[in-house]
């Protein structure tokens, strides 16, 4: 059993994709959040750190879409175009996730979507 999660709150896809797939109602699954403001559509294409604050925002939107907040989240996955802004990107995310800390891989990639620093996917367990 498996549910759709959507919210206005975060961008809407951009390919053939859910946000968020609510399974067994209980797993959460969140697609990966660049980030792209869900109220202009725009990227927000600035330093590290407002990637950053953005795309989480718009994680964790959908996770509050699907009833829940950053402590059921119990697995990220970041993509990182620069592991130089590993430390800067830090700095962001522990005010976002600075109780609950999730389990968390970090991986350099060399391309994201719209040619952005950062992407944020992850598992929450409402």
């Amino acid at each position: 059993m498996k549910e759709i999660v959507f919210t206005e709150r975060a961008p809407r896809p951009i390919g053939p994709y859910s946000q968020a797939i609510l399974a067994e109602g209980r797993f959460l699954f969140v697609s990966g959040q660049i980030p792209i403001d869900p109220e202009t559509g725009e990227l927000v294409d600035g330093p590290i750190e407002e990637q950053a604050g953005r795309a989480i925002e718009n994680f964790l939107a959908v996770v509050e879409a699907a009833g829940g907040s950053a402590e059921n989240v119990v697995k990220v996955t970041v993509y990182i175009k620069d592991m130089g802004l590993y430390s800067r990107f830090n700095e962001v995310y522990e005010k976002y996730f600075s109780t609950s800390k999730p389990a968390r891989a970090v991986v350099e990639v060399s391309e994201l979507p719209k040619g952005v620093d950062v992407e944020i996917e992850g598992i929450a367990v409402l």
